[in-house]
């Protein structure tokens, strides 16, 4: 770790310096994706304080949970399903295929890294593509079951589009939206199609572990690295932070691009205040 930390600043040229001639991992948050129309939790724009996720606990144990979750899902699907990778993902991309990044953590479910071209990307908290079967295994695609829900529930999604309250329907970051609580109130939740368990969406919960042959290949990826550059991050989230603390206790420098503060900020070497889609390009334009 540097001794002398660099003032926060809007130039990305530092954290360029740092990166030149290292090798880097970077961990990624919700604030690489919000670029791309999708909402983030804790950010300046985030949600967090008004909103509570779906918990894990409750999802398992409650069928109206599971309807909740489902009938606001079913809502947020096509914003989720439609989002394009940025100008950020495209950036890490290219600085992962110039060797510069040797992978990305990240905390996001919405595939973008990959839709980029990221080749090497550990998704920490899952896919929101798939949807699995907490009894027998099977897996299914988010697509299918898209499409299955809006079949099965027909009446209520004219029921829902016909309603004039548009904020019914505000997008939110989980890749739902946020409805009035008597709007899932007949909404009918998939099952299994193999043995009529649970089906949840692939990603972890609040909650919920992630697991742990999934946090062992972040840390494989992570000690390959010289330099591990957070984008888009608060750190709030334990399972994030952690490689920041893992960071600090190798002497591992600590590079941040980020609108708005973050847990790192004192740790770090650099940090960088600003939209992604500007900040990443101009570092690989320089790298590369």
């Amino acid at each position: 770790m540097l001794d002398v930390h660099s003032p926060i600043t809007s130039d990305p040229s530092g954290l360029v310096d740092l990166m030149r001639g290292r090798r880097c991992v970077a961990l990624a948050g919700a604030g690489c994706s919000t670029e791309s129309g999708i909402p983030d939790y804790r950010g300046p724009q985030g949600s967090m304080r008004a909103r509570t996720p779906i918990q894990y606990g409750d999802f398992v144990r409650s069928p109206q949970a599971r309807a909740r979750y489902w009938a606001r899902s079913t809502v947020g699907w096509e914003r989720m399903s439609s989002a394009r990778p940025n100008h950020g993902h495209t950036a890490l991309a290219r600085l992962e295929a110039g060797g510069v990044v040797a992978g990305v953590i990240t905390q996001n479910v919405d595939g973008l890294h990959h839709a980029a071209g990221s080749r090497r990307v550990v998704e920490l908290h899952g896919s929101l593509a798939q949807a699995c079967c907490l009894t027998c295994g099977l897996r299914v695609s988010r697509a299918s079951l898209q499409q299955w829900m809006l079949e099965e529930n027909s009446e209520w999604v004219h029921r829902l589009s016909s309603r004039s309250n548009g904020d019914e329907a505000e997008a939110a970051p989980d890749g739902d939206a946020d409805l009035a609580p008597d709007a899932y109130a007949t909404f009918v939740p998939p099952d299994c199609s193999a043995c009529g368990g649970i089906l949840k969406p692939d990603v972890v919960f609040f909650g919920e572990t992630v697991p742990r042959a999934r946090v062992d290949e972040a840390w494989r990826l992570l000690d390959e690295g010289d330099v591990l550059l957070v984008v888009g991050s608060s750190l709030t989230v334990y399972s994030g932070r952690r490689f920041i603390y893992r960071a600090v206790e190798r002497g591992m420098p600590i590079a941040i691009a980020n609108l708005g503060p973050t847990r790192a900020d004192d740790v770090a070497a650099v940090k960088v205040e600003g939209r992604l889609g500007e900040i990443m390009p101009q570092v690989a334009d320089a790298l590369l």
